[in-house]
């Protein structure tokens, strides 16, 4: 009986800038981890790379000045912005803000009291940061009027002459198809939709004057596929690869989810496809082998795992189980692995993910 589970390690990278061969340094890090661990790659191991240094490596930045120039094109200049839905988040909405503001007349914010991932309007509880008040002073340091509600938005009080600009993150498409006019609205998907296919959703701060973009989804997967061969090429492995973003759970203290992202994972290779074919083993422990115990336990359960079915959808044998992507349960193992601070592994390596109570 084996008696190791899954695990997940964070891989540190030399700090990767615009230009880097980023193929090469994840594998590069890679095997230098495996030196000083002394264990090689498997069959089935996950490589995940955070979106963040992908897009960082293809230089998928946009300026302020960019954003609030592609703005005027469409829309002309000094119009009145009416932006719903915003995240409440100085990483991932203030340059966006600021690069309306700079090409707005007006702008008119709809800020109900909580975010679509939890953040509150207010005072949040964690930075100390009022975000009405952050926002007000964004759009008034660049000399433009700012107008909060904070109820829910109402479409038919819209101006003829103002620009509605949706910036949900995640049930955008949705939403547009409903609006009335869509000539009077845009998502932040439409916006630098040239340079990645989700536009500004997923972007970040990147300075004062810069965001990074979410990475495309044509170079993140060339990316991932030429990472499996070349690791299949040097150690004759066949592993999984995945670009990750937020992983989709929820702080059960903060009340905040984590997935400020479109997606968790824009690219992975083709063995990440689909959910995992589980049964719940304390089901059976509790009930069918209720009168079992030790060894004899051990291999009725052993059994039950190796000989079920190849798809218990609808079958009560897999009640309790998460009926969730490996992409989604992958991509917010990698995320709690990694962090976003000071920690250093862009990369994650996840071994036995694939293995279960049956595998010797």
């Amino acid at each position: 009986m084996s008696y190791s589970g899954v695990i997940s390690r964070g891989v540190r990278c030399p700090i990767i800038r615009e230009g880097d061969n980023i193929k090469d340094i994840v594998i590069d890090s890679l095997s230098n981890l495996q030196i000083e661990i002394g264990q090689g790659f498997k069959d089935r191991d996950v490589i995940g790379i955070t979106e963040s240094v992908v897009a960082r490596a293809y230089g998928n930045y946009v300026t302020v000045d960019e954003i609030a120039n592609e703005l005027d094109e469409k829309f002309g200049y000094l119009r009145t912005y009416i932006l719903v839905y915003p995240i409440y988040s100085r990483n991932r909405f203030s340059m966006i803000l600021k690069a309306i503001a700079r090409s707005a007349g007006k702008v008119v914010i709809y800020m109900p009291p909580v975010d679509e991932v939890g953040n509150p309007s207010g005072v949040n509880r964690f930075t100390g940061i009022n975000m009405k008040d952050y926002y007000t002073q964004l759009v008034n340091a660049e000399g433009k009027q700012c107008v909060i509600h904070e109820c829910s938005f109402d479409p038919i009080q819209v101006p003829e002459t103002a620009i509605v600009i949706y910036c949900g993150l995640h049930d955008y498409s949705d939403w547009q198809k409903n609006f009335a006019d869509s000539d009077m609205m845009v998502t932040l998907a439409d916006i630098c939709s040239d340079r990645c296919e989700y536009g500004l959703l997923g972007s970040n701060k990147a300075t004062d004057e810069k965001l990074k973009l979410f990475p495309s989804k044509e170079t993140a997967q060339q990316l991932v596929d030429d990472i499996q061969k070349e690791i299949l090429q040097r150690y004759n492995k066949h592993v999984e690869v995945m670009v990750y973003g937020d992983g989709c759970f929820k702080d059960p203290v903060g009340g905040i989810w984590e997935f400020a992202d479109p997606v968790v994972s824009p690219a992975y290779t083709k063995g990440l496809d689909g959910t995992p074919n589980e049964i719940k083993i304390k089901a059976f422990a509790d009930d069918k082998y209720r009168l079992y115990k030790g060894a004899e336990l051990d291999a009725a359960i052993k059994s039950e795992v190796a000989r079920k079915e190849s798809n218990l959808k609808n079958n009560m044998a897999s009640q309790g189980t998460t009926p969730r992507r490996y992409v989604d349960l992958l991509g917010s193992l990698m995320d709690l692995t990694s962090g976003s601070g000071d920690k250093g592994t862009p990369v994650v390596w996840i071994q036995n993910y694939f293995d279960n109570y049956s595998t010797e």
